[in-house]
């Protein structure tokens, strides 16, 4: 879809975090399309490295994930905009578009999203008030994954992750990790 807009170039590809982070040591980019399932890594790890890396590099994050669970924390990350892959083609485009030339681009329902959550004043769910690295675990906490596979996973030590679920326990006012995976279920915070 991409390659065929005339006014659009792909200078590369890749396959995963570390993929991406070596390509654009080498190859001129202006932008990137940047995956949240993409290999290789936290996704928040690797919009912060990229954008670390190279400040002056744009990203657009797309994503199966609703926009309520990732678009804020990307965002915050350094994503110039974010969008959904249920969107269509010319949305996809018109977000490239708005990027490219330094813009923020999020879909109508995100920004609407956001202005409820400003009204909310402070009436946010639980999940939503955890840092980055919580949520990155509690989402493994709900998918079922044991301590000692997200340590692997997040190159983390298992005492570390072991804190992590102490204060996701508390913070989410929950007493196990059977309650988690209900939490996360409900909100469809697991594949």
């Amino acid at each position: 879809m991409v390659e065929a807009d005339p006014g659009l170039a792909i200078s590369g590809e890749a396959g995963d975090a570390a993929t991406l982070l070596a390509a654009l040591e080498k190859t001129a980019t202006d932008l990137v399309l940047l995956d949240v399932s993409m290999p290789g890594g936290p996704f928040l790890d690797t919009l912060r490295a990229l954008r670390e890396r190279h400040p002056s590099i744009r990203v657009l994050v797309l994503s199966v994930h609703p926009e309520d669970q990732w678009a804020v924390r990307a965002l915050k990350a350094g994503a110039s905009g974010y969008l959904t892959k249920d969107h269509s083609p010319e949305q996809l485009l018109e977000a490239i578009r708005r990027v490219y030339r330094g813009g923020k681009y999020v879909s109508p329902t995100l920004a609407e999203q956001l202005a409820t959550h400003l009204d909310a004043a402070g009436q946010r769910a639980p999940h939503e008030l955890l840092s980055d690295r919580e949520f990155e675990v509690m989402r493994r906490l709900g998918s079922g994954l044991t301590v000692s596979q997200i340590a692997s996973e997040l190159a983390i030590s298992a005492k570390t992750v072991s804190t992590y679920r102490t204060r996701i326990l508390e913070k989410m006012a929950v007493a196990s990790n059977a309650d988690l995976v209900r939490y996360a279920a409900r909100y469809g915070l697991i594949a």
